[in-house]
């Protein structure tokens, strides 16, 4: 069905009204850019925070920096404990089985065929931890008396 005539020209009021809008809105957004500004109007400084700030630095609350304590690189590692210590969590028949490392209760896969002795469920044993293709395993284990 179409429309009246009223509803015709009042859409075209409406449509020819946001025009004009948004023609103003562009001038006024073209008069008040700040691209083309000079650096004296944008300057900005850098407070003892590190944040931006338009007020200039205080020299009064200068600090002194020691060169010597600015470290750069990766942090150091620390160096590991070679010989470690747990307790067997589970052993199977089959001569494997898990350590459960004191410090990081983290599990640590074994084989009897690293034990310098016989070993059993819930003994205390010390171990070298050492990378596998399947992730880490004990080695050299020994029983802690």
């Amino acid at each position: 069905m179409a429309d009246s005539f009223s509803k015709k020209r009042k859409f075209q009021k409406r449509k020819f009204k946001k025009q004009k809008e948004k023609a103003l809105k562009r001038e006024e957004r073209k008069t008040s850019n700040n691209k083309g500004k000079g650096l004296d109007d944008m300057l900005m400084y850098v407070d003892a925070n590190g944040q931006l700030t338009s007020t200039p630095p205080d020299h009064a609350e200068k600090a002194e920096i020691n060169v010597d304590d600015i470290r750069l690189g990766a942090a150091p590692i620390e160096a590991e404990e070679i010989r470690k210590t747990g307790i067997i969590t589970f052993f199977s028949e089959k001569g494997y089985g898990f350590i459960t490392e004191d410090k990081t209760k983290e599990n640590i896969f074994f084989h009897s065929n690293n034990c310098a002795e016989p070993v059993k469920k819930g003994n205390k044993v010390s171990y070298e931890k050492e990378k596998s293709p399947k992730g880490f395993s004990a080695a050299d284990i020994q029983l802690v008396k």
